[in-house]
This record gives structure tokens, sequence and C-alpha cells, in this order.
């Protein structure tokens, strides 16, 4: 299929625009590359400057690259800045994405799949989650893909609308052959930030939150490599073809890590000791996440190549060691 990737210079859009090809399908690339990197999109690839608050250029470029999916990834993504700044999450997360199903309305492309998020459960109820636990966001940014998932649901009801919406848990590590990785500005992740740190490029790296009630104090989070995860991506095309149909999809290891244990991880994979300085918990930060992900294994076939924390922060690694200045475009 010709599928356009929002966000495709992103880094989990990037990583998408790389297995759909390899799929034998043909990516096209839309980004404002307010946060995307044009070094990130594969050579060869149709690459789109635009924006989506640009309904008409959006509508042109669905049409003119004969566009039969969308797959939405270019959303803003900071916990903690959507708490500060909520307004901004809720332009670029919501009525950025209400004008992009609009002019896929108007050219009549009626597949999508959604970059969605475990922040819409907020802090869960049980462990680990279900698709069917309630949607609790606990911080702007999961509320806003909750309203997105909420849309969805209404559109595929009213103008039938096939639609799949995967609930991330912690997306993380980089492409096998080193070429594409993760490069945030300003970055808030941990795994590069211990990078950071272990290389001597920050003089040490902040841990948030040590009192949590988790078994070492700090929070728990379900970390799933960014190929599996684009992977799944693909793997529900044939589920759209019903009209008007929508499927909902947790997508991690179900193996818990805690901060501590990353940061232990990046140390076994660089060598190098990470320094740390303990500061107080981050506001929206729930104790633990962690997925049941036997649906998305069940109902797509899908299953995480990359099972253990220490093979996604290798591939981390590998990535962050070659490019030290990221894509060195910033």
């Amino acid at each position: 299929m010709n599928v356009l990737v929002v966000g495709g210079a992103g880094y989990i859009g990037s990583h998408c625009v790389r297995q759909l090809a390899a799929a034998g399908h043909r990516p096209v690339v839309l980004d404002n590359l307010v946060y995307g990197h044009r070094a990130a999109v594969a050579p060869g690839v149709a690459f789109h400057e635009a924006h989506l608050g640009d309904g008409g250029s959006v509508v042109r470029i669905l049409r003119e690259e004969k566009i039969e999916l969308v797959m939405h990834f270019a959303a803003f993504c900071y916990v903690g800045e959507s708490v500060t700044d909520p307004l901004k999450y809720y332009f670029n997360n919501v009525v950025a994405t209400l004008n992009l199903l609009r002019a896929m309305s108007e050219a009549g492309v009626r597949k999508f799949v959604f970059s969605s998020t475990c922040a819409t459960y907020g802090v869960p109820e049980r462990l680990p989650i279900l698709e069917s636990a309630p949607q609790a966001p606990i911080n702007p940014y999961g509320q806003t893909k909750l309203d997105v998932e909420n849309a969805l649901r209404a559109l595929a009801v009213a103008h039938g609308l096939s639609f799949a919406a995967f609930r991330y848990f912690n997306a993380a590590g980089a492409s096998e052959d080193g070429k594409i990785g993760e490069d945030h500005d300003p970055e808030t992740h941990l795994i590069p930030l211990a990078f950071s740190a272990a290389a001597g490029r920050l003089p040490h790296l902040q841990l948030f939150g040590t009192d949590y009630p988790t078994p070492d104090g700090t929070c728990l989070r379900d970390y799933v490599h960014v190929d599996d995860l684009s992977r799944a991506h693909i793997a529900v095309f044939p589920r759209l073809e019903a009209k008007g149909s929508g499927h909902f999809y947790n997508l991690g290891t179900g193996r818990p890590s805690s901060n501590r244990e990353v940061i232990q991880a990046v140390e076994r994979a660089t060598g190098r000791t990470v320094p740390v300085i303990e500061s107080p918990r981050r506001p929206g930060d729930p104790p633990a996440l962690y997925a049941d992900s036997a649906k998305a294994q069940s109902e797509l076939g899908w299953r995480p190549k990359f099972t253990s924390l220490d093979s996604i922060v290798a591939t981390a690694w590998a990535w962050h060691r070659s490019h030290p200045d990221g894509y060195g475009d910033r």
C-alpha cells in the first residue's frame, strides 16, 4: 500500500518507515521537522515538509501520493511539559490530529493507525495492564491521546473510518544496523540521558523519585524495542479492511524494569559508571506501568524480537556511540 507516515522523520516514525519499505509497502513521509530529522528519512522515500494545520496541503499530498492508509506519530510527548503547558499539547495532539482526520475524510482515505500511549490508563488498578482497564489519565499528554481515541470511535461510526490505536509502553532502542536512533531536543528519556552521563556529556543523571512503592523505590516501566513497535503497526493492516472497525492494542514486553535497573543495564553496555543525583518525583509519573500484550500477540501474531532490557539497550548504545551528536542538525 501507499502509506502516509505523519511524523515519519521522528524517532518511532522513522523506524516504521524502514519497516514499511522492508515489508514491500511504499511509505511517504509528512513532517514539519519541529522535532523530526530530515536525515532520519531513508534515501528515496518521498518527503513532504508540511504542517497539519495546512489542510489544503495535506489533502493535496494524500491525493497526489494516492495514499491508502495513514499512520500518525506526530505528537508532543513530554509528560512534564504537558503539565506545565497543556495548551501546547491540546493544540498539537488533538486539534492537529482532527485536522488530519478531516483532510483524510476529504481525500477519501479511510484507514488510520494511531500512535497512542499507556499514559491513557493513568495509575492502573491492576498490573499488568489489559486493554479493558479503566482509562483515567493523570497528565494532559495522556488525556490528549485518550481524546483522540474517543474521536476515532466516533468517526468509525459516523464515517466508516477503520482504525487501530496502539498504546505504547516505553519505546527504546535503535535500528539493528545502527543507521537511525533516538535524538530528541530536549532529551528526557532515561536511556539516552544515562548514556550521556556515562560518556561525560552530562555531569550527572537526574533520577526522579526514589520513594515509590516499588522494589527499589524507583518507577517501573515496560521497555519495548522501537522496531518491534513498528512491526506491530504493519501486522494490523489486514484487520483494517473491515469498514468502520476499531482496534486497540497494548504494545510492551510485559517485563517491567526499574529506573535503577535501566541505569545498571547502561553501565553494563558502556562499561562506564553513570553518575546519579537523586531528585524528587516528577508530577504526572505513575509508580508502575507494564503491559499485557496478549491481544496483540493472539490477533496480530506479534511477538517482540527484543525481549530483554540488555538487548534493547545494546542497540541504543550502538547508535549513540556512532552518533554522539545525534543527526548533527541542531
